[in-house]
């Protein structure tokens, strides 16, 4: 029968030692849906398969959360109650190890929102930015989460330079950029990306580039080191690449996604990018980074039918 080995295995004896490493990046994403508390599962060298659906989110109805995590673990902030619409703080760990468990409730964000957006540095920490939350609405809050004492309240950090929900969100190691974002207040839609840097994480954030157009309901991904990819959103199809070493430079136009996007949750690794329940329907695309010029590729759907929920990346 086949065997699967994802953590790592060495044999020794007879003065003979072999070792097989780990996957050094995601082989996989897991996608809280929207319309529930179901959590579903990417394979990418399966892709082409419908998504299987894996555990539950403690908290019904976790809607417009934003995911985040490292390798091994996934969390789920924020969000709102179906059907009552009320904001909530809550924050859900995956394990993805044990992925048909029933996520475990961890500590809350500072504030209720809900369209918050999230960035990692992939070890230590993860970054909450923006959402709405009540009234006047908008928020330029960002919170970070310790994944090692994830129990406890986020902290407050320094705010984006503006108010804004609805953002993209995409990064390295050693920093986050939050893209595009709505303001209906004003009203307005953004195209400004904004850069958080981890190291300086109390500064407020710094404006960089722009996106080519304004941009509300979009999704990012990343390749971790060198570009981001970030979808327009707002019924185009539209995808924007961001030159991490030059982010003050407007974005780059590439190769368009296979229909209209809005609410969709970017995750990937640092070959493929996969933009998850495109336009709320159940359609997964995926962009391959060495050829982004081209038009995405739809891939396996997802198991439900889902609208602005949130994504996360790591090893199955």
């Amino acid at each position: 029968m086949p065997v699967t080995i994802t953590a790592g295995i060495t044999f020794s004896g007879g003065g003979i030692t072999t070792s097989f490493a780990p996957p050094s990046g995601a082989t996989a994403s897991w996608y809280a849906s929207s319309y529930g508390s179901t959590i579903t599962r990417i394979t990418y060298a399966t892709d082409t398969a419908t998504s299987t659906n894996r555990g539950l989110l403690s908290f019904t109805q976790q809607n417009a959360a934003a995911g985040t995590g490292t390798l091994t673990d996934g969390w789920f902030g924020g969000g709102y109650q179906a059907p009552i619409g009320t904001n909530i703080s809550l924050v859900n760990r995956i394990t993805f190890a044990t992925d048909t468990a029933t996520a475990s409730l961890r500590g809350p964000l500072s504030m209720p929102r809900r369209q918050v957006t999230a960035t990692s540095d992939t070890t230590t920490y993860g970054w909450f930015g923006g959402g709405y939350g009540s009234m006047p609405g908008p928020r330029s809050t960002v919170d970070r989460i310790t994944y090692a004492t994830d129990t406890a309240t986020a902290s407050g950090r320094g705010p984006l330079e503006r108010s804004a929900y609805f953002l993209a969100g995409t990064g390295t190691t050693t920093d986050g950029w939050y893209c595009g974002g709505r303001n209906n207040i004003v009203p307005v839609n953004y195209s400004t990306v904004s850069r958080i840097t981890y190291a300086t994480d109390t500064a407020t954030a710094t404006a960089r580039g722009s996106l080519t157009a304004t941009a509300q309901g979009s999704a990012a991904t990343g390749d971790g080191t060198t570009y981001g990819w970030v979808t327009i959103g707002a019924g185009t199809s539209t995808v924007n690449r961001i030159t991490y070493a030059t982010d003050t430079a407007t974005a780059s136009i590439r190769g368009p996604m296979t229909g209209t996007v809005y609410g969709s949750a970017g995750t990937g690794n640092s070959t493929f990018g996969y933009f998850i329940a495109v336009g709320g329907s159940t359609t997964v695309s995926r962009i391959t980074f060495a050829t982004d010029t081209n038009t995405s590729t739809d891939v396996g759907p997802t198991s439900s039918t889902s609208f602005a929920g949130g994504g996360v990346s790591g090893i199955q």
